[in-house]
């Protein structure tokens, strides 16, 4: 607890320090300064240089965490035009303490009593966002980020990022929760003992999600579900990278053939979902929630979470019938499951490596070329 306290005054210390360096105190005479806007830019592995800025079309992978956010990052840093990278952490807690700063009259007078206007607030997070997503990865034309939660702001930062795009990933409620109380994901305010109360949860932060992504409307916001994507990835990639004005590319399909290669996709140990997705797209985990769930709680499902039948599922179907996979699918299922010891050795052997632990040299250090 104190870990997180600390690390969350450093981060209000250094937002603090960001916007201070960026605007002008009010004290004096009423003279602006206004910086001439300078093009920055990120350089990839040949040093051609990449611009970005708020106009560029950033894309926002997010949901639940365990709905298959990281599935669908990795399925995109595959495709050779686009870098999405490991959750940057500190992206979700700088928009939870604007969410925090718009909730609490007290404290927006006072910041507005410091000259710390919304619009100062917006220019400073837009321009720290940017800093975090160009830099903590290797340059890439396309740049993406994946922070679950940053969908519970999709309306704000489509206002930030006016041609980004979001893609929102679903997943049945009752896998999303036994996920995350059988690998004990750690989330603020979920109780890990109790399959009702991250149920209510669930439902909660899906309701918030779901609506803002109707609110960005279609052209920036896809719903992605899970269940289909795993199924289906070939049908679900082309319109997702339709939807992002993307090529087809067939690489985006064998995620697995670039993890933990030279330039290829890049995983933390500290996601608990980087040991999964060193295997190709299979449907091995999309029941295993079945036999779980507390038999009251089943009785009870359509009331505890009605998103369920918002977003299409039979709340009462135990096991529901989610479809059948394509042929591509149910081989890697039945290649999983007979190789059983050689894809333990392979996560072994990927998520020890001092390679795929190493941070990819930051941007921040990028010289433009001579």
């Amino acid at each position: 607890m104190r870990r997180k306290t600390l690390f969350g005054g450093l981060l209000c210390m250094c937002f603090v320090f960001f916007i201070y360096s960026f605007f002008p105190c009010e004290n004096g005479p009423k003279a602006y300064m206004v910086p001439k806007e300078q093009i920055k830019y990120i350089y990839d592995h040949n040093q051609k240089a990449i611009p970005y800025d708020k106009n560029m079309p950033l894309i926002f992978i997010g949901g639940m965490p365990r709905s298959g956010t990281t599935l669908m990052r990795v399925m995109l840093d595959a495709h050779p035009e686009v870098r999405c990278g490991e959750e940057t952490r500190v992206i979700p807690r700088i928009l939870g303490m604007r969410t925090h700063w718009q909730r609490s009259e007290t404290e927006k007078r006072r910041l507005n009593e410091a000259g710390i206007t919304d619009d100062v607030i917006d220019s400073a997070i837009t321009a720290f966002m940017l800093e975090v997503i160009a830099k903590h990865g290797e340059a890439a034309p396309r740049l993406c980020n994946k922070d679950p939660f940053t969908l519970k702001s999709s309306l704000y930062l489509s206002k930030l990022f006016p041609n980004s795009k979001f893609l929102f990933m679903i997943r049945d409620g009752r896998a999303v929760v036994h996920s995350i109380i059988s690998r004990k994901v750690t989330i603020t305010g979920f109780d890990l003992s109790s399959y009702r109360s991250c149920l209510k949860k669930w439902n909660q932060a899906m309701e918030s999600m779901y609506a803002q992504c109707l609110h960005v409307g279609s052209g920036h916001c896809m719903p992605v579900y899970y269940e289909q994507l795993s199924l289906h990835p070939e049908l679900w990639m082309k319109r997702i990278l339709e939807f992002l004005d993307l090529p087809w590319n067939s690489s985006v399909l064998h995620h697995e053939d670039f993890v933990g290669k030279p330039g290829g996709i890049s995983l933390s140990k500290t996601e608990k979902s980087s040991d999964q997705v060193i295997r190709p797209v299979n449907i091995e985990a999309l029941s295993r929630w079945v036999e779980h769930i507390p038999k009251q709680e089943k009785t009870d499902m359509g009331t505890i979470a009605p998103m369920l039948k918002t977003l299409g599922y039979d709340p009462s179907a135990n096991p529901p019938d989610y479809g059948k996979p394509d042929p591509r699918v149910a081989d890697n299922t039945m290649h999983i499951k007979q190789n059983l010891e050689f894809w333990k050795n392979r996560e072994i052997e990927i998520m020890t490596s001092e390679k795929i632990h190493q941070r990819r040299k930051s941007n921040m250090d990028n010289e433009p070329p001579s």
